[in-house]
């Protein structure tokens, strides 16, 4: 390859890499802090993840009181998920791009066993993410704010 070929496709590959880095900072992929809606305070960490189109979120971690059990099981949970360990649950699925925004799946609230649909936004440069669980329609719901952990 001569020089002008090379620089061509140096330029080609350096593209590529930068197409691909803002790719992923534009999505919700990633380890997240989901926050206690009275407490203020750390509940869990959430990793989101891609898989043919659809976005997903397991549990990876609890931030629990020393006097409480540190991986309880989902009792009220039905199907599959009954009596799992909120540890490695799935609690959103099915998720998939919808312009700027992500939604037409589910998420999963292990404290009640019940299944909300749900939409996601990144805001503030992809750091944190609305994640609305909603029945019926998105204005019968309530967000949460997650926060990038990495």
């Amino acid at each position: 390859m001569n020089q002008s070929g090379l620089f061509k496709f140096s330029i080609a590959a350096v593209t590529l890499l930068v197409a691909q880095i803002a790719s992923a900072q534009n999505s919700p992929t990633g380890l997240w802090k989901t926050i206690d809606d009275k407490t203020g305070k750390v509940k869990s960490l959430v990793r989101i993840s891609e898989s043919g189109g659809e976005f997903q979120g397991k549990i990876e971690k609890l931030f629990r009181d020393a006097d409480q059990d540190q991986n309880p099981k989902c009792d009220k949970c039905e199907g599959s998920n009954k009596d799992q360990p909120f540890i490695g649950l799935t609690i959103l699925f099915n998720i998939k791009r919808d312009g700027d925004e992500f939604g037409g799946g589910k998420i999963l609230d292990p404290a009640n066993g019940k299944l909300y649909s749900s939409k996601l936004k990144l805001v503030e440069n992809n750091k944190k993410l609305e994640v609305r669980g909603y029945i019926g329609m998105p204005m019968f719901g309530r967000t949460q704010i997650w926060l990038r952990e990495e």
